[in-house]
């Protein structure tokens, strides 16, 4: 029997994770200046906070979203931004920056949100055609998905003359956000809160079509519902901050094999142990080779990979 869900240790830690962001970076800053220090104030209010809390809205949605993804095909190894929705929006981000060169964020932002919603529906496709009896190609599929989409997004930019434009999308990295330059990451949050409120659905969802359709459920209209929430999670975050691998995937895994498949007690906690996740890899990026940074899209893919390989070889531990 799975145990019930314990909110107060992720939210201390992020709180904590949180403060510590405010703190830390190559300006080395203390409590007691922000309210003793005018500048010191301005730079965490135009600084400091907007990044923090762009770590913690990207890892919170995009761990949502993992989840998700991961209810809708049915598999576990699955993510958006290795599955081709994360490459996707970067590809929309192209096209705009190619077809529409002075196009306001929000057009790039809705071209993105579609072209990752088609090239999902493609990934989507393509996964209802493999054999149910071989699990493991479901993640194999989507990482060579992702990466041809990644690499026809390079070579179109290398055409164009776009490569070192596009390298900011494709490597998630938060020492550009500033105030003015993340509130986008808010409709990505509003938009996640608003997946919570049909998380049965998308747990049913998960039992496959025909056990959906039998219990009454929509199952073509909440596969789209959460293909959209995935989308525009997804471009959102690639938009404002680049492509962030990985959280989508092991964070949902954890808390699943600890905590079981109910959406709707697990799906804070996954925001939660999300957020926390990115911040902690936000704030080591600044650390480990201080005044210089590592982005956070380059430590999630190492850390990442190697949770990915110990949830391909770890047994599910029953408590």
């Amino acid at each position: 029997m799975k145990r019930k869900p314990v909110f107060w240790v992720p939210l201390f830690g992020t709180a904590l994770l949180a403060v510590l962001s405010l703190f830390v970076g190559v300006i080395q800053i203390s409590p007691s200046q922000v309210f003793s220090d005018a500048e010191t104030l301005k730079l965490v209010f135009d600084s400091r906070f907007p990044r923090t809390a762009a770590a913690v809205i990207a890892g919170a949605t995009l761990s949502v979203a993992g989840l998700i993804m991961q209810m809708l095909v049915r598999n576990r190894f699955v993510e958006p931004m290795t599955a081709g929705t994360g490459q996707g929006a970067a590809l929309g981000i192209l096209i705009a920056s190619v077809v529409f060169p002075s196009s306001s964020i929000q057009v790039k932002m809705l071209l993105a949100c579609s072209v990752a919603l088609f090239t999902s529906l493609g990934f989507l496709a393509i996964v209802r055609r493999l054999p149910p009896t071989q699990p493991l190609l479901v993640p194999l599929v989507g990482m060579v998905y992702g990466g041809v989409l990644g690499a026809s997004v390079t070579f179109v930019a290398y055409q164009a003359d776009l490569l070192q434009y596009i390298d900011i999308w494709m490597n998630g990295e938060f020492s550009g956000v500033m105030r003015g330059r993340y509130e986008l990451l808010w409709i990505a949050a509003a938009v996640a809160v608003a997946a919570y409120f049909v998380a049965d659905q998308f747990a049913i969802a998960g039992l496959g079509k025909e056990a959906s359709l039998n219990l009454g459920l929509n199952y073509n209209q909440i596969v789209m519902l959460g293909l959209v929430v995935i989308s525009i999670v997804s471009a959102l975050t690639v938009v404002t901050v680049g492509l962030i691998p990985f959280v989508g995937l092991v964070v949902p895994n954890i808390v699943s094999r600890r905590f079981g498949d109910n959406l709707r007690a697990t799906m804070p906690l996954t925001a939660l142990m999300g957020a926390a996740l990115v911040l902690a890899s936000d704030v080591l990026g600044r650390i480990l080779r201080h005044p210089f940074e590592i982005p956070v899209g380059t430590i999630l893919g190492i850390l990442g990979a190697g949770v990915f390989l110990w949830l391909l070889y770890a047994r599910p531990r029953n408590v």
